[in-house]
């Protein structure tokens, strides 16, 4: 492996996650990398629809598009992908994302050294293969990817060392984000001055993660008539369906910008919240890596393992026998999401809405 100067590898590859809230998780492990080898020139490939979170990235010096839809598709995109990664000259590849794919890009590549867990069939193709810390099995995913460099000792701690700023998530977002979002808000006429309530009540990986949609909507209601805030409806262009079931549902009219956004657009939109109220979700994690206050609900998944990592978060769950499940359909009667009440949610709710808006009302 080629070294600088000082012994470290000059030039790194990560081969990022695919899903939003992994991709927020993941930045503790790429900052790590980032101070143990401060001089490298690191990249970082992701997918398309998660490259707006490292816009104002740091930790990083570039971020490739892997675009299996566009450029990259099929067998001949890979190889197209594989020559670009050669002519590079990495020398290390840090595999965050579990995949065989990942592993054969980065062993087709070329790159010396290659390190990822020892999962999917891949370990022939690592050289170094870690494997998973019991005790991290337990624990919450950000220190599963900080694993992954402790295995292969690249840092001498273990991941549950880490606390503090080790696991800072902030990202930053653009200046054309913020335009475009104030932008949205204006031609909508929507004030600079009106306060903005965001409620995400969608959720990718199945209906088993959603609090229900009446419920969300009588929430809304009570939000807009206590503390005279503008509800905004974020979420992706398949979270369409539920987002229309809370608006049609409310007595009073939300903004709704589910799937009219960039996802940098949608991390400013965020950013403009006093509060954002979400399902476990790519963005209860955007909202907690900007520092926005939140309310988290979860039912089939585990706060323990996901939940989000800010200290202006609470999250609330009704303990049930069979949570978490980690299903995307209830086969059951959904008593995990249907044990927390509209009320308990809006006694949160106001608790955040108070500090929030103590003076200004």
């Amino acid at each position: 492996m080629k070294h600088s100067k000082s012994g470290h590898p000059e030039k790194i590859l990560i081969r990022g996650t695919n899903w939003i809230g992994d991709a927020v998780i993941s930045i503790p492990a790429m900052k790590q990398l980032r101070r143990l080898f401060p001089h490298a020139h690191i990249s970082l490939l992701v997918r398309p629809w998660v490259r707006d979170i490292y816009a104002k990235a740091d930790f990083v010096d570039e971020v490739l598009n892997y675009d299996r839809q566009g450029i990259h598709r099929g067998w001949a995109g890979f190889y197209r992908l594989v020559s670009d990664l050669e002519r590079r000259h990495f020398d290390l590849a840090v595999l965050l994302q579990n995949a065989f794919e990942a592993a054969l890009l980065a062993w087709c590549a070329r790159i010396p050294r290659r390190i990822g867990y020892a999962r999917d069939a891949r370990s022939f193709l690592l050289t170094n293969a870690c494997r998973i810390d019991a005790a991290v099995r337990q624990m919450h995913q950000v220190y599963y990817y900080l694993g992954i460099l402790s295995g292969a000792g690249l840092i001498e701690k273990r991941p549950w060392e880490y606390s503090g700023q080790d696991l800072s998530i902030s990202v930053g977002i653009r200046e054309e984000d913020k335009r475009a979002a104030l932008e949205m808000l204006r031609s909508r006429g929507i004030p600079e001055t009106q306060k903005l309530v965001g409620i995400n009540a969608g959720a990718s990986y199945g209906e088993a993660k959603r609090w229900l949609a009446d419920r969300y909507a009588a929430l809304a209601d009570e939000l807009v008539k206590q503390y005279g805030v503008q509800i905004v409806l974020f979420g992706s262009s398949d979270d369409l369906p539920v987002v229309k079931e809370v608006a049609s549902a409310m007595k009073h009219s939300p903004l709704i910008l589910a799937g009219r956004t960039s996802l940098g657009q949608l991390m400013a939109l965020i950013k403009e919240c006093i509060l954002l109220i979400t399902n476990d979700s790519g963005p209860m994690h955007l909202a907690a890596a900007l520092d926005v206050p939140q309310i988290a609900l979860f039912g089939s998944t585990s706060e323990k393992a996901t939940g989000p990592l800010s200290p202006h978060a609470v999250v609330i769950k009704h303990a049930v026998e069979c949570s978490p499940c980690f299903l995307r359909k209830c086969p059951l009667d959904f008593r995990c999401m249907k044990g927390i009440s509209v009320q308990r949610v809006l006694e949160e709710a106001g608790k955040k809405l108070d500090e929030q808006l103590r003076g200004r009302i």
